[in-house]
């Protein structure tokens, strides 16, 4: 691992990568894997048996869990020794993230008192704020909570309307102002509360106890789901906070806001994926057990189609989830060995990796969302019963497309940014550009394939970014400045470069899969794979077509053959590779890939 060579944030879309530079999850070591087991035993132990408990919400009881975990060093994986926590790697804070995705309520409540509630602090407070709070956060002596959303400041965030004033004497904020849907509101020790500074236009960051006086919190909200978190509305009311409570620079609460909101888009990439697994595992466990027709109804084509494609969704996120932290590991370490804080390095590395952190977070929940609505489906009459597993799960993934930023903004966010991070001239994308749309008029009616496996693949992938390429530069050309408005085209360009990391992640995890497994192992990666790259280039394809036609450029005959010649796939057997994936899967009756 210690000769990956790096990528530039979004520089995926111009440059190929080789199996070699990325970090695939079966290579896990001893540690990371002993951390993994501890969160899914506490979960085992704790968590699942009380999991109706935690849902009609039992005074004390989530509290008291959260309190459990930071007993056993699972609040402070990322935090460093001096503040009580283990200084874990980025990687293995991921893999511990995943392991208690498959938590429901609590994972809710885990990941925004480890993420949102903790990381604020950790890397933007000074010392005397790290060794007052952190030191008792990552024990969970202290719960922590995030508080940014108002009723007219959601995906808008800047738009807060809370206020602080300086008071008379120079020794307080005087915070007025009202935040909503705040995630262990209810029960929290500290709140990181975003407001303006008397006639700021951008935010500002605070530290508030809840002991100071003014503070009101508002019953629990009834919620769709994730009914075991707890989520407040929490009013200011002449809140004295003392000066020193300020988090980081006047000012600085919106870039605060955001750099938090990349860690907890990845981030969010990866606890889904501990849901998705689970939900399969316990989707076969039924289908094993369910007969219709004198017959198990994993062994119908339209059941085993359902379970293919669930592993399909889960094995590829996971690639592409794993890619980019290792991308985000070795771009931290490569800051800390050029002499940057800790801290200031873990920021800066995901914000380089933004794009790919909003595509993660969009292509994970997703994911998941197709999980467990196929679930219900699987699961028929009890599927909608309250009394199957379904139902729980079913409800609490689809909060996954809204919070740390709505897909719909993530979306967005992925493909604007990359462009001009592009025209920037932060990675080489307008020379990517010309040097393909030079190449238009040249190209042959016909693709011919390599007839070596992993050379095809290769075909494959380049062929989606160079689409994605294709599209981006089509739309500049005819939007110019004023392309960040046109969110339709927008969100098509971002579900093309998402499918085509995608598609790419999965590829090199299969090629390097070859090289330290046996090719008979492999042969069921590979239906995976062969079955992703077959829908994903019909995808791109409509994708691409749609945003061409919105486009309407003069060169529109050129360009639909263009995305025609480059989106084309190997045809692919797409039945019998499901079956033997689904095969595979009803075998195990669990998920184990």
């Amino acid at each position: 691992m210690e000769n990956i060579e790096l990528l530039k944030g979004s520089e995926f879309l111009v440059k190929e990568t080789s199996f070699d530079n990325i970090f695939i999850p079966e290579e896990f070591n001893e540690e990371q894997v002993m951390i993994a087991k501890t969160c899914e035993d506490f979960l085992a132990t704790e968590v699942f048996p009380n999991l109706n408990r935690i849902d009609n919400m039992e005074p004390g009881l989530m509290r008291n869990l959260i309190t459990k975990s930071g007993e056993l060093g699972l609040l402070g994986i990322s935090v460093p020794a001096e503040y009580n926590g283990f200084d874990q790697s980025y990687l293995t804070v991921m893999r511990a993230n995943e392991a208690f995705g498959s938590g429901y309520s609590f994972a809710v409540a885990y990941m925004a008192h480890t993420g949102i509630g903790t990381l604020p602090i950790l890397y933007y407070g000074n010392e005397q704020q790290k060794q007052k709070y952190i030191s008792r956060l990552a024990t969970g002596e202290w719960i922590a909570a995030y508080c940014l959303t108002e009723p007219d400041a959601g995906s808008d965030a800047n738009a807060g309307k809370t206020k602080a004033t300086l008071s008379e004497c120079g020794k307080f904020y005087i915070l007025n102002g009202q935040k909503m849907w705040i995630t262990n509101g209810g029960f929290a020790d500290i709140y990181t509360v975003f407001a303006k500074i008397d006639n700021d236009r951008i935010l500002s960051a605070f530290i508030v106890e809840r002991s100071f006086e003014g503070i009101t919190i508002n019953p629990e909200e009834k919620k769709m789901g994730i009914k075991g978190s707890s989520t407040c509305q929490i009013f200011f009311n002449d809140v004295k906070v003392p000066v020193e409570n300020l988090l980081g620079k006047r000012g600085e609460g919106f870039r605060i806001a955001i750099n938090i909101l990349h860690i907890g888009r990845i981030k969010l990439g990866a606890t889904v994926l501990g849901g998705c697994k689970k939900a399969i595992t316990q989707t076969v466990n039924y289908a094993n057990e369910r007969k219709q027709f004198g017959s198990f109804i994993s062994g119908f084509g339209a059941i085993q189609h359902k379970l293919a494609e669930k592993v399909i969704k889960t094995w590829v996120t996971e690639s592409a989830v794993y890619r980019a932290t290792m991308d985000i590991e070795k771009l931290i370490e490569k800051f800390i060995e050029q002499g940057m804080e800790k801290g200031n390095a873990v920021i800066d590395a995901n914000a380089d990796y933004q794009v790919e952190c909003a595509m993660l977070k969009v292509l994970g929940s997703e994911a998941l969302d197709y999980i467990v609505d196929e679930m219900v489906q699987i699961y028929g009459g009890m599927g909608f019963s309250a009394e199957a597993p379904a139902d729980r799960a079913y409800r609490d993934s689809r909060i996954n497309r809204i919070f740390e930023g709505t897909n719909e903004i993530n979306r967005l966010w992925a493909s604007d940014t990359a462009i001009k991070r592009g025209q920037k001239g932060i990675y080489d994308l307008n020379p990517a550009i010309k040097c393909l749309m030079d190449s238009l008029n040249s190209l042959p009616d016909s693709f011919d394939f390599s007839t070596d496996y992993f050379e095809a693949g290769r075909q494959i992938t380049g062929n989606l970014k160079k689409a994605t390429l294709m599209v981006i530069g089509a739309a500049i050309e005819k939007f110019g400045k004023v392309l960040s408005t046109e969110q339709e085209v927008l969100m098509n360009i971002s579900d093309m470069m998402i499918e085509a990391y995608a598609a790419e992640s999965a590829l090199l995890r299969v090629q390097k899969l070859e090289n330290i497994k046996c090719a008979d192992t492999v042969k069921i990666y590979k239906d995976i794979l062969d079955v992703y790259l077959y829908d994903t280039a019909y995808s791109i394809s409509k994708y691409g077509h749609d945003a061409l036609y919105s486009v309407e450029s003069e060169k529109a005959g050129l360009l639909h053959k263009g995305l025609h010649y480059f989106t084309k796939a190997l045809p692919v057997n797409i039945k019998e590779a499901r079956r033997r994936i689904a095969a595979k899967l009803i075998e195990d009756n669990r998920y184990n890939f």
